[in-house]
């Protein structure tokens, strides 16, 4: 990784605020204590009442997240579904039916009310007019999707799954997940996936859920006080997003724990799970695609594996694993080409010219030209199903069956897995909501596909071959959709380099339990091969090329041999309150000239570190004594007569180290505590040193 630290920044640091969980987790004690207190009064039954709603409002909070993520996601795979259709034509029976609603009871070769847009525009055949047609409704699509979000909610473009990190690491970014973002995620994200941009919906649904489960929560007392209950809903929104993006409870359980989330007790986890449930049981009752399936790639597989596919296997996983790596690097030269040269203001003229010139390749191949969720749905159908699966027009997805044209299927999914390579190397990350969980699973499927074929022509003209001494005579051996469901695991492993996360999610899609060793196989290859490649997935590498504030495990390596004195902001820098005390109109003064500060070290005359303030609680008191004299004294410890005491603001224990205490502990603290900082002071005799703060870890270790 340390050919590409260049792209590390930490120029964004100030746009975020810090969440100081131990502070937050007092003022918890203290709410819940005040509720206890209560019991004391007369008001018993009411006390009790409130008492048992507050511990049920937070399964409320979860059952209500829950069934809108279901609800939205339903909402946006059937828009998105009709959209892409609209590219290749309409239904003469009501343009707002797709094809597969348009031709429900009729087989597609016979189906006449759908009608191309040759045959709607000009009633006869003109290969020009589909492909005008394609390429037009599929550019136009891109150009509004780009102007809504840049008009009206800009941080709903990309992914996201950076920010979510950064959010729940204890960083605060404010609009993020609000309303109207939620709002231009949805619509945007149908119009980008259905424009024909190599970009999938999987990973902004993480961000559409989170948005959810923020806008939902935010409307009861309990979590508005609280940052550390809101990251609760927002961790269990997170595993929801993934669960209805690929009909997975418990995969996306499992991702929000591995690649997501840096704090998830045993608390959280029982939430996230109930919430990826109701989600997924709230879209299965929606039924967007009318099969009873949550997605449209899932599949099934009634063959087993002979162990001598396991070389093939262990390639499926080196090409994820290279395919992985070479993206991401590719991936960052186009972003930061992009950030250099690319305005915010050339957004719709960006994803306009990248969806033409998407749509205008991508319509030459049958396996590019539809929607990458249903390229998956043929790729990884067994071909006694395949055959009977519905052609989209201009199709031939039955000759993938056909041992005649093997030749032609191997070409075409080669052909398929480069343009989809090149497409989603430079369309993930324009300035549209875009994902890279399904175009990298795509591009994976397309190769296992292809080399599947290959095992497979192999196997029909070599039958005596020792390779497939284990094959039973005149029975099929080789099953090409299974390697297509392994390239796609693989792959994705590769891009986002989670793996417990992407064998479950899997095996949930398939339900195929014999392929588990199979599926850990490519897996395990993909990860080592592109860990060699490049450390860390694409989210962790666009939190460093974006100047996310992210606290990750690849800071401990640039802390070595390093202790807090070689890190903190000394103490001739910062801003301390005097504990014995300082006149009003001083302190006034000296909050107004330290707005960059959240807080204040209090100390004594000697310059020994007594506590620490927070700036919100001071400047709140120093309002309420507006009408007392300027002269007036505050004391931050034990007052005088006529003084006024904020001693109650101070926290006499703030979380302390000594100069040389090891970076590594450090981080450690700000991980598995989560204060806002942490005071330096000197072993001698316990003056205030320095102050450390999570943004100067990372100033120190990504500028190394």
């Amino acid at each position: 990784m340390s050919d590409i630290s260049h792209t590390k920044s930490t120029a964004r640091f100030d746009e975020f605020a810090t969440v100081d969980w131990i502070d937050d987790a007092a003022k918890e004690r203290r709410r819940l204590q005040g509720l206890w207190g209560h019991l004391g009064t007369r008001r018993v039954s009411l006390s009790w009442v409130y008492l048992a709603y507050d511990a049920a409002v937070s399964w409320i909070v979860i059952l209500l997240v829950g069934v809108l993520i279901g609800v939205n996601t339903a909402l946006i795979s059937i828009v998105t579904e009709w959209l892409s259709d609209a590219k290749q034509g309409v239904c003469s029976r009501g343009w707002w039916l797709n094809q597969k609603f348009c031709c429900w009871e009729e087989a597609d070769e016979a189906c006449a009310a759908w009608l191309t847009w040759d045959q709607a525009l000009v009633g006869g055949s003109s290969g020009f007019i589909r492909w005008l047609a394609f390429v037009g409704t599929g550019t136009a699509m891109a150009a509004t999707c780009a102007f809504l979000v840049r008009g009206y909610a800009p941080l709903a473009a990309g992914s996201g799954l950076g920010e979510i990190k950064a959010i729940l690491g204890g960083f605060v970014i404010r609009g993020f997940m609000g309303g109207w973002t939620l709002v231009m995620k949805s619509v945007g994200l149908a119009l980008a996936v259905g424009s024909g941009l190599s970009v999938g919906k999987e990973g902004p649904a993480v961000h559409m859920g989170c948005c959810i489960g923020n806008v939902v929560a935010r409307n009861f007392s309990k979590y508005r006080r609280s940052a550390a209950r809101q990251r609760e809903v927002i961790s269990a929104a997170a595993a929801a997003g993934v669960a209805v993006a690929f009909g997975a409870p418990i995969g996306g359980v499992l991702f929000s724990l591995e690649d997501l989330s840096s704090h998830f007790p045993r608390k959280t986890l029982w939430r996230s799970f109930l919430c990826a449930l109701i989600a997924t049981v709230s879209l299965q009752a929606m039924n967007p695609f009318r099969t009873g399936k949550l997605v449209m790639f899932q599949a099934t597989y009634d063959r087993d594996w002979h162990f001598f596919e396991t070389g093939f296997f262990v390639l499926l996983g080196v090409f994820g694993g290279v395919f992985g790596g070479l993206c991401i690097r590719l991936h960052l030269r186009v972003a930061a080409w992009r950030r250099r040269y690319v305005r915010p203001a050339d957004a719709v003229t960006e994803a306009a010219i990248l969806a033409l010139g998407t749509t205008a390749i991508t319509y030459a191949n049958v396996y590019t030209r539809a929607d990458m969720g249903e390229l998956l749905a043929y790729l990884l159908q067994e071909c006694p199903s395949a055959t009977a699966l519905q052609q989209p027009t201009g199709g031939g997805w039955g000759g993938m069956c056909d041992p005649a044209n093997s030749g032609r299927v191997i070409i075409g999914l080669l052909a398929a897995t480069v343009i989809r390579a090149v497409g989603t190397i430079v369309a993930y990350g324009c300035r549209v909501p875009c994902g890279i969980f399904v175009p990298s699973m795509a591009i994976g499927a397309s190769f296992g596909r292809m080399l599947g074929t290959v095992a497979q022509h192999l196997h029909r003209t070599h039958p005596k071959w020792a390779l497939f001494a284990q094959c039973a005579p005149d029975t099929p051996c080789i099953t090409p959709a299974t390697y297509a469901f392994l390239g796609a695991a693989a792959a994705m492993c590769g891009v986002t380099k989670v793996t417990v996360a992407v064998v479950v999610i899997m095996y949930e899609l398939t339900g195929a339990l014999n392929f588990i060793v199979p599926t850990m196989i490519v897996v395990m290859v993909a990860r080592v091969i592109g860990d060699a490649i490049v450390e860390g997935g694409i989210s962790e590498q666009l939190i460093l090329l974006n100047g996310l504030p992210f606290l990750g495990e690849d800071e401990d390596e640039c802390l070595l041999d390093t202790v807090a004195a070689a890190i903190m902001r000394p103490a001739e820098e910062l801003v301390v309150l005097p504990a014995a005390g300082i006149s009003l109109h001083g302190l006034q003064r000296l909050v107004d000239n330290s707005s960059g500060f959240r807080g204040f070290p209090v100390v004594d005359g000697d310059m020994r570190l007594v506590g620490y303030a927070h700036r919100d609680g001071v400047v709140k008191a120093i309002a309420s004594y507006e009408a007392a004299s300027a002269e007036t004294m505050v004391a931050f410890g034990s007052s005088g007569p006529g003084s006024i005491s904020l001693a109650h603001l101070v926290n006499p224990s703030p979380t302390t180290v000594r100069p040389r205490t090891a970076a590594e502990t450090v981080v450690e603290m700000f991980r598995k505590l989560g204060p806002r900082v942490v005071l330096v002071a000197s072993e001698e005799d316990g003056t205030l040193a320095g102050l450390l703060t999570r943004k100067d870890i990372l100033r120190h270790s990504r500028s190394h």
